[in-house]
């Protein structure tokens, strides 16, 4: 279900009310989801895509992110990845991102 979001704030409201609640902690060394809560560490490759949407910052390039709707069936967890491109891109997330990304493709 995806839909047409103005703002990063908007998008991520309505993920959560619709129970992508889940806050992950990536432990980028590793490459993996840590969540707390559930006590267990994922590979990315346990999580499907459901929703992506990109904002570009019409006048601010810090306003530049992706917003990823996340999901690890197996585990009944969805949660939200937040991440700006370009020159603001967490360097740390990006091999994440990356095999995200590439999952993506498939």
């Amino acid at each position: 279900m995806s839909k047409n979001y103005e703002t990063v704030s908007e998008a991520v409201n309505d993920l959560t009310a619709r129970g992508y609640v889940t806050n992950f902690d990536i432990h980028t060394e590793k490459e993996v989801f840590i969540c707390d809560k559930l006590s267990v560490c994922l590979s990315p490759d346990e999580f499907t895509v459901d929703e992506v949407y990109r904002f570009e910052g019409s006048t601010d390039p810090a306003d530049e992110a992706v917003v990823y709707a996340i999901s690890a069936s197996e585990y009944h967890i969805k949660g939200i990845l937040v991440d700006a491109f370009g020159p603001y891109s967490d360097t740390n997330m990006s091999k994440v991102i990356h095999i995200l990304n590439e999952r993506l493709k498939k």
